[in-house]
């Protein structure tokens, strides 16, 4: 079976379902997300569509093409630790776990590790506890 139809099985498999959200990035960029998202702003301005007093943070969420939840949790394999332009906008407040297992060895211990570690944390989207 090809990838595609794969993912086209998987996605009609699982249409109804209203709990965790698997997101696949396959040739996905964030800066052109981000970019894509502007030009349509800037371009429904020019027209005349839209002022650019209308324009937020909700309004600019839509012209994304990623078109998927914030992540709670990032977990990011291989000792890397950096975004690698995945999901920009998305990660402004995402918490980080940075394990040095590679994907292909990825456990479930690892998950249940970084699950824990994430429970333990106090978020605050950006506001400080003093």
């Amino acid at each position: 079976m090809t990838l595609q139809k794969c993912i086209a099985l998987t996605e009609e498999t699982t249409k109804g379902n209203k709990g965790l959200h698997l997101v696949i990035a396959l040739n996905y960029g964030g800066y052109y997300d981000i970019l894509q998202a502007t030009k349509s702003i800037a371009n429904k301005v020019m027209n005349g569509l839209l002022h650019v007093e209308d324009i937020n943070k909700n309004l600019f969420e839509q012209e994304l093409e990623s078109k998927c939840p914030n992540p709670d949790l990032l977990i990011r394999t291989g000792g890397e630790q950096r975004v690698s332009n995945f999901l920009l906008w998305q990660l402004a407040y995402t918490e980080f776990y940075f394990t040095n297992t590679l994907f292909p060895d990825f456990e479930e211990k690892i998950l249940k590790e970084a699950i824990l570690n994430f429970q333990q944390r106090h978020r605050r989207f950006g506001g400080h506890t003093y």
